[in-house]
């Protein structure tokens, strides 16, 4: 076992702590077992869960025993967002997104060891309880007072929209949790993201009530990119860790394309690298950021990471293809579908024509004469073959997979055309 709360702070994952001192003397003293909790609010989990469970992951390997928690129970409630309600949905779509988020998690987690990670939902602990045993043995203990100055609740109070007491109760069941985590497993650490802590510290003060003990929250801060965007969004929206939501290949994108000003801050908070490599990588971008050695450095660890190597295989050589690094027609359908839908110029046409107005059609050229004058200058390609005459023709033989082609001007503006029926 190692001291890990130097490492985390070195890694900018350490906002708010109930007593760093406490909780190193804890670790020190370990193992111990540590809680993050997940709810199926969606279908997959999306870039700012992973910050939670990649820091159990580093929990894990300093030799401490992680619970990656799904709230099957808290999952049909909903956290209070600031603005309004949140649309309740069936517990059958709840159960089956709680196994979703559960395979996703066990991805990043060991489950064989001293250090084993456990699976639990909430809803084991939560679907028997009766209203006055949770009113009696647990709501006893919350005060509304306390309650009520949570953010979150506080600024629906003071709207139009108020709020209802199923999303004012979340805090005592998200609470209970803890305290249930707690008696089964000795958990004395919950863990997530700073905009959680009036949740994390509701649990404390419940065990410390209930049990007569200190126990241990720990939150992460939330992850501001320098452009002011937020962070996990894309044009084509938000970044999950379902490659049918989001494709290995767009997830390889999102990481290349990191802002020189946030790929540090995305090395320490995501990478596994030790400091010495990731200060090389800091460097590197430095000194030379068009080579992107670190955003490349986090989008190959990354991409293996959630999806495996065969996939960050095809990511690479899909990037690489569409820039005339490789051939087209060695990507897959589902490759090149999920690398066309990445980019920013783009057009379905019902038949083909003169690749000038193909080039017009997908905004690549402003006008016929501006494509045809791109041509003529030697800065049009068809599928990376360059087009050299001005009235030159797009043919069903051009497609790639029968349904794309592949429009580019100079060495970096990319456009796709679709034929559809």
């Amino acid at each position: 076992m190692t001291d890990i709360v130097d490492e985390l702070r070195w890694r900018g994952l350490i906002a708010l702590s109930t007593d760093e001192d406490a909780l190193r003397k804890a670790f020190a003293d370990g193992p111990v077992t540590v809680y993050c909790g997940f709810d199926p609010t969606a279908p997959s989990l999306h870039l700012g869960n992973l910050v939670q469970i990649l820091t159990l992951k580093r929990l894990q390997q300093a030799g401490h025993r992680p619970l990656g928690l799904v709230g099957g129970a808290t999952g049909l409630i909903g956290d209070p967002k600031p603005t309004a309600e949140r649309t309740l949905n069936d517990p059958e779509v709840v159960a089956d997104w709680v196994g979703r988020l559960r395979a996703q998690i066990e991805k990043f987690l060991d489950f064989e060891g001293p250090s084993a990670a456990r699976m639990v939902n909430n809803l084991d602990w939560t679907s028997g309880m009766s209203a006055i045993h949770l009113l009696r043995d647990v709501g006893k203990y919350f005060r509304v007072n306390k309650m009520i100055a949570k953010e979150a609740v506080a600024r629906r109070l003071n709207s139009d929209a108020g709020i209802s007491y199923t999303e004012f109760s979340y805090q005592v069941l998200q609470g209970m949790d803890y305290l249930e985590l707690f008696r089964r497993y000795g958990c004395t650490l919950q863990t997530g993201g700073s905009d959680q802590w009036g949740n994390l510290t509701a649990g404390v003060d419940l065990i410390h009530k209930a049990e007569g003990t200190s126990v241990h929250a720990l939150a992460t801060p939330l992850i501001v990119k320098a452009d002011g965007t937020k962070f996990g969004k894309t044009e084509t929206g938000t970044v999950w860790l379902d490659p049918e939501l989001t494709s290995p290949y767009a997830f390889y994108q999102f990481w290349l394309n990191a802002d020189d000003r946030d790929v540090s801050t995305f090395l320490r908070i995501f990478s596994f690298r030790s400091r010495e490599e990731i200060e090389e990588l800091e460097r590197l971008t430095q000194e030379r950021p068009a080579a992107r050695a670190a955003q490349r450095a986090l989008a190959e660890e990354l991409t293996t990471m959630l999806h495996g190597a065969d996939q960050l295989e095809r990511a690479v050589a899909a990037s690489k293809a569409l820039f005339g690094q490789g051939d087209l027609a060695d990507l897959d359908a589902p490759t090149m579908a999920a690398a066309v839908a990445e980019l920013p110029h783009k057009a379905q046409v019902a038949e083909l024509g003169e690749l000038v107005d193909l080039f017009v059609a997908t905004g690549l050229s402003a006008s016929r004469s501006a494509a045809r004058r791109t041509v003529k200058e030697g800065g049009a390609y068809l599928n990376n073959a360059k087009v050299t005459e001005e009235e030159a023709v797009a043919t069903r033989a051009d497609l790639l997979h029968g349904r794309w082609l592949l429009l580019r001007r100079g060495k970096r503006n990319l456009a796709a055309v679709e034929l559809v029926s």
